[in-house]
């Protein structure tokens, strides 16, 4: 059953950068998001209280809403014991069950509640997963695994809360999931011209993936 776990926002702070020198250099993020009371509203621009500090890469209509599935904190947890991973760990909105990378597609449409988003593109890793968790391996390990979670735009604002159902209720590019676009982003999959021609053709894809198509060419 597809069904949300936990609901997490966070806001913009101030660290300091452990892999850099000076060691006072800091940065901003909003990675680090913890759980909140539901039901939250989540609007166009995402949910209620949740901020983002790069807004270049992070936030907008294309990725309004990170999603996580919730398995693959068994599996982290495992290989980093040292670690507190749990719901909120990898920076996403809504930690999810019953859904993976595998079983998600780019222009799925879910119902949650009264909630409808679609799937636009998936997570791309970067360094700050590593810096947040100071761990210098875990980024390459989510590039590895694939385990990327992955963004959605929301197509009619609503509430929401921990344990409402998931529902299905279009699928309009059933084999674009978000595995085979990670196997194409990492170099592990053949870059053939039909695909990347399906990918420039899908209106569902947020418009940077779409943009970036010629470079996957190259």
């Amino acid at each position: 059953m597809r069904q949300i776990v936990s609901i997490q926002v966070g806001q913009v702070k101030s660290y300091l950068m452990h892999r850099e020198q000076p060691a006072e250099k800091t940065w901003k993020t909003a990675f680090d998001k913890r759980p909140v009371p539901t039901p939250v509203i989540v609007a166009r621009s995402g949910v209620d209280g949740d901020e983002q500090a790069d807004r270049k890469h992070h936030g907008g209509p294309d990725k309004a809403v990170l999603m996580y599935a919730n398995e693959h904190y068994h599996a982290w947890t495992k290989e980093f014991v040292h670690l507190d991973l749990g719901p909120g760990g990898f920076g996403e909105n809504l930690t999810v069950e019953g859904m993976t990378e595998d079983s998600v597609c780019i222009g799925d449409v879910y119902r949650i509640g009264n909630l409808v988003v679609e799937v636009s593109q998936p997570r791309i890793p970067c360094w700050k997963i590593s810096e947040r968790w100071r761990e210098a391996t875990l980024t390459d390990r989510v590039r590895a695994t694939g385990w990327t979670g992955w963004y959605v735009r929301v197509r009619e604002p609503g509430v929401i809360s921990a344990r409402d159902a998931i529902e299905l209720i279009d699928r309009p590019h059933p084999t674009l999931d978000v595995t085979a676009l990670n196997a194409l982003l990492f170099d592990r999959a053949e870059k053939s011209p039909a695909l990347l021609q399906q990918l420039e053709r899908c209106v569902a894809l947020a418009e940077g993936w779409r943009q970036a198509v010629p470079e996957l060419r190259a």
